[in-house]
């Protein structure tokens, strides 16, 4: 169009102010058919597992609240969708002090609740001080920041994050479902994370939608935030549908019921992928499933134990029959995503039933008359309770007869996941289970594995040791990409012998979306959510 203009213009030689008008109802044409491109009224359907919490950092608010958080929570930083590198949300730029023991986040002034109060520095503040720093409110993920000391105000619209230790990888973990929440609602409550009209109805939130009805059950609807500070929302509305079983939510997405499948299984992908009017995207993510053994059963606190138990699994064989191969063997909690951080040469523990055997035999275990191995005269075997979600009830079945064939019995109970994360995550109550963590993409694993965090954190072994405490600390001392590279690597390695989980594979993560679904960054979920006020419905 604007070559065509410069042609007639060209020949024509009109007079300025003309050119002027004409250029306008150009522009004007212009965003007029960008406007129609896509349907300002369309409103898109999604699922989530079961009911979610909304209220970021409520204590067992994890996979079925996140992404929901994610939308409604803005947070100080957002994962860039080209890198996942920290780029600007509530904080516009950020700096750290020479000594590695603060970080200053200057913040936007132009952000408005949902409910019309203005937020500032007071929000953030109370938000870490008051709750996640709170070790009386066990806020979801507290432990991931355990080297804060304290969020100073320095002004209305400046924080300062004080720490006991260095923590470079700070501004990652601001961006991981790390939502601010409102200090002029929630800080006159005896308890901010059990408000039952905050978080079962409708919060106040700073993102680009908000929360317009809440049936437990049955869905979260979510309409575009007025108040929101960024560009205004390009949909109508999103729903969020509580559908528990995933091959439901299969059958709506191929009914044209749901826009968009998170971690799909990748043995539904047949039917999915003949269908023209979705598309499939694989992405990476810095997440390993793996079994956890509860550190507090001496059985376990051998480490010949766990490397038997490892030692006993195929877990390719799992990959290829859960996940039909989207997925590579894990040696560590690390992934292959973080490249130059990622440490390929460590102790593997390859299938080996009969090396499984001699380890289990070193540690006293002999065979009884049922086949079932014994030490002082009680047999082995592990009560291991698993979540009626995706891959986790048939990856246990499978890792039952792997540990059956070299004489372990595992006994299997099935339970909601809602419950699941009541009794396994929050009060420990299990001998071993099945699970994964989705991390930020950086390498410091502190949170899942630290003494700091057992019992309490998200290091749901209870897994302790000095050691490893000290490369964590080394890791977040270290700046510079050769000093990272040298404490992650000799981290990787003491993880692999000592095997705090037992690691089992690192997936691709399968999502299925509508095509006419767009603007959403492929990289990741998180990334993807955090970025929904550029979701639009093409016409």
């Amino acid at each position: 169009m604007t070559h065509i203009l410069e042609v007639e213009v060209s020949k024509h030689r009109f007079p300025r102010p003309f050119l002027t008008l004409l250029l306008a109802a150009a522009l004007a044409l212009f965003a007029a058919a960008s406007a129609q491109d896509h349907d300002p009224n369309a409103v898109i359907n999604l699922a989530t597992n079961a009911d979610p919490t909304m209220n970021p950092w409520a204590p067992g608010a994890v996979i079925e609240s996140n992404l929901i958080n994610t939308i409604l929570f803005e947070q100080l930083t957002r994962y860039s969708p080209t890198d996942l590198s920290p780029s600007p949300a509530l904080a516009e730029r950020w700096e750290a002090s020479e000594d590695a023991l603060a970080w200053t986040f200057y913040l936007r002034d132009d952000v408005l609740w949902s409910d019309g109060d203005p937020f500032d520095a007071d929000d953030v503040a109370f938000t870490f001080n008051d709750v996640v720093k709170n070790p009386e409110l066990g806020a979801q993920s507290a432990n991931q920041f355990a080297a804060v000391e304290r969020v100073e105000v320095v002004d209305q619209y400046t924080v300062r994050f004080v720490l006991n230790t260095p923590f470079s990888a700070l501004p990652y973990y601001l961006a991981s479902y790390a939502g601010i929440l409102p200090a002029h609602v929630l800080s006159d409550a005896e308890n901010p994370l059990t408000v039952a009209s905050f978080n079962k109805q409708q919060p106040v939130s700073t993102g680009p939608y908000k929360v317009a009805e809440y049936v437990s059950g049955s869905h979260v609807r979510m309409v575009p935030n007025e108040n929101y500070y960024g560009s205004a929302p390009k949909l109508a509305g999103i729903v969020f549908r509580i559908i528990p079983d995933t091959n439901t939510q299969v059958a709506q997405l191929l009914a044209g019921q749901l826009d968009l499948v998170g971690r799909l299984n990748p043995t539904a992908l047949a039917g999915v992928e003949r269908n023209p009017a979705l598309d499939v995207m694989r992405q990476s993510q810095n997440i390993f499933y793996f079994v956890a053994l509860n550190m507090d059963d001496e059985r376990f606190q051998d480490v010949r134990v766990r490397q038997a138990l490892l030692t006993a699994i195929d877990r390719q064989a799992l990959i290829d029959a859960l996940v039909q191969g989207y997925g590579q063997v894990a040696t560590g909690p690390i992934a292959p995503l973080l490249a130059a951080l990622h440490n390929p040469d460590v102790e593997q523990h390859a299938y080996d039933p009969e090396r499984a055997k001699a380890l289990l035999a070193e540690a006293g275990w002999t065979p009884g008359a049922d086949g079932v191995l014994q030490k002082d005269g009680q047999p082995f075997v592990i009560d291991m309770p698993t979540a009626s979600y995706a891959e986790l009830t048939p990856a246990s079945l499978l890792i039952q007869q792997f540990w059956a064939d070299v004489g372990v019995k595992a006994e299997l109970t099935t339970i909601e996941w809602n419950a699941y994360i009541q009794q396994v995550i929050l009060e420990r109550d299990y001998e071993a289970s099945v699970a994964w963590w989705s991390m930020p993409p950086t390498p410091d694993v502190t949170p899942y594995v630290s003494c700091s965090a057992a019992h309490t954190g998200n290091n749901i072994p209870n897994y302790c040791n000095e050691e490893l405490d000290e490369l964590l600390a080394a890791g977040r001392r270290a700046l510079t990409a050769e000093e990272q590279q040298d404490a992650y690597y000799a981290l990787q390695e003491l993880l692999a012998v000592e095997l705090p989980y037992l690691y089992l594979w690192h997936p691709d993560i399968i999502s299925v979306k509508r095509n006419t679904l767009q603007g959403m960054p492929e990289i990741n979920a998180a990334t993807a959510f955090q970025h929904s006020e550029e979701w639009y419905v093409a016409r």
